[in-house]
């Protein structure tokens, strides 16, 4: 997956290099203790895994599970898994001395982690054990965009196909953006997967280096931004300059140098740039429009190159076929999906969540008070400055807005409590999360949710609220295993257990 060179021309490429990641992983410990969660092909919770459950999955590393492997530049290998929970991953082993500082390395880990999002192949784990530096993803099912470009063997993609590639992609960086990791190293076909309803998406392993101080591009010199040659640095700019270059990949269905694809447009050969096998079913106007943003994205100074909200907002309006399921488009079976059933009884709680309740969960959250909060923060006599009497105050401000269903009021004053960061509360993520899923605002409600978890990590509202996002999000296979999740989590402590 995302390790791989891409090919300086549209040469077959070994079969390892292909399939790289798909349906999804299974519930191990996070790395604060909790168990992740997650369904085939979704979003997972963040976890820490043990290299023994690693080996389990992948055969002890055998070379029949490698399913790409990099050149000397990043010399790091992805292997093809699956967990006793008969769930796929992709696990990305580094070379013994790429990452030598092991906080080092998980704290990268962690920061990827953290990213959530349906356009994304998303991280779910790592290990760091002795030597061992090791990144776990969600498995992609059907290939990689590089494999459905150049080497397909039933039918190339078609035009609108390719036109939904280019915006989910961009959607993906766009997020990747605006959460904070503009970062993106080495974009190409090759970090382009499909999961498993053929929807393009966006690989997590380059959002980390191949090594704490290596190399961030294994491409040939010819794809890789002017900038990057003069200093060896990835800026925002230089994931454009990238994402330029796939968008040439999408209109010709070849590796072309940005140099050779700039004096075609220059030249006005726009027909001769077009991918022969599309045999002219695609739109001019379209392809016109496509091929300027190309030209934008590459152009040499960074400066004069369109930011990620530029990219998704021109090629949102090209989207003409929103209605056709990508499997068909990329003529792949369909994956077929066994209703989401509960495997836990559930709770009050469980049964509001179920049903999106969001006046339900708000009286139980009500009730419940702050009584999951109790032994989660000890404060010394010192800490009881005004700066900490002022933060309560605002928390207390937030309760009775909370309690008032002024929405808008609570999460001010909640986000007052949160900011200053002395005292951290389970609960007030919780209340904060329903206020934003109450405003229509179901991202940040699943951030706070995730954070709940961080803090309780055995807490089964932060899952429960979690699962309500989700679902929110149209994310309903991920939302069904939250869900099972919490109620599990609700039942191993009322056997009297740790945690809720």
């Amino acid at each position: 997956m995302g390790c791989c060179q891409s090919s300086p021309s549209g040469d077959a490429r070994s079969d390892k290099d292909q399939n790289i990641y798909g349906q999804g992983a299974h519930h191990p410990r996070s790395s604060n203790g909790t168990a992740g969660s997650a369904g085939d092909g979704g979003v997972h919770a963040f976890s820490e895994f043990s290299l023994a459950e690693l080996k389990a999955a992948t055969n002890n590393f055998s070379s029949d599970f490698i399913v790409s492997e990099s050149g000397e530049k990043a010399p790091n290998v992805v292997y093809k898994g699956r967990l006793q929970n008969r769930r796929w991953i992709a696990v990305k082993k580094f070379t013994k001395m790429a990452w030598p500082d092991p906080k080092q390395f998980a704290d990268e880990a962690r920061g990827v982690g953290k990213l959530r999002h349906k356009r994304l192949a998303n991280l779910i784990g790592y290990c760091c054990d002795g030597d061992e530096r090791l990144l776990v993803a969600e498995f992609m099912a059907n290939d990689t965009l590089a494999k459905h470009l150049f080497h397909w063997e039933n039918k190339t993609p078609e035009w609108a196909m390719r036109l939904r590639v280019a915006l989910y992609i961009a959607e993906a960086l766009d997020y990747c953006s605006t959460e904070g990791r503009p970062l993106y190293h080495d974009l190409n076909a090759y970090r382009v997967l499909f999961d498993e309803n053929g929807d393009p998406r966006l690989s997590c392993f380059g959002l980390m280096k191949n090594s704490r101080d290596g190399k961030s591009y294994s491409t040939n010199l010819a794809y890789t931004p002017p900038e990057y040659l003069r200093n060896g640095r990835v800026t925002p700019e230089s994931v454009v300059f990238s994402f330029g270059t796939v968008l040439l990949d999408l209109l010709s269905g070849k590796h072309i140098p940005p140099s050779h694809a700039l004096d075609m447009i220059r030249g006005k050969n726009i027909l001769l740039l077009m991918d022969s096998h599309l045999e002219g079913n695609f739109s001019s106007e379209e392809a016109t429009v496509v091929l300027d943003l190309a030209s934008q994205c590459l152009q040499y100074e960074p400066r004069d190159r369109p930011n990620t909200k530029d990219l998704v907002s021109t090629l949102a309006p090209l989207q003409n076929k929103a209605d056709v399921p990508s499997y068909v488009m990329l003529g792949i079976p369909k994956h077929e999906e066994a209703p989401a059933t509960p495997q836990h009884p559930l709770s009050p709680m469980g049964d509001a969540c179920s049903r999106m309740d969001l006046t339900a969960i708000h009286q139980i959250l009500v009730a419940t008070h702050y009584k999951d909060d109790e032994g989660t923060n000890e404060l010394s006599f010192q800490e009881w400055t005004q700066q900490m009497r002022d933060m309560l105050e605002a928390r207390k401000r937030g309760d009775l807005a909370f309690r008032d269903k002024d929405f808008k009021t609570a999460i001010d004053c909640y986000s007052q409590f949160v900011d200053v960061g002395t005292m951290i509360s389970p609960t007030v993520y919780a209340r904060r999360s329903l206020c934003y899923l109450m405003c229509d605002q179901p991202d940040a409600a699943l951030r706070d949710a995730m954070q709940a978890q961080c803090v309780y990590p055995d807490w089964s509202t932060a899952f429960y609220m979690q699962a309500v996002a989700l679902a929110k999000l149209d994310m309903h296979k991920d939302a069904a295993d939250m869900l099972n999740e919490a109620a599990m989590l609700e039942e191993k402590r009322q056997r009297g257990g740790k945690g809720s």
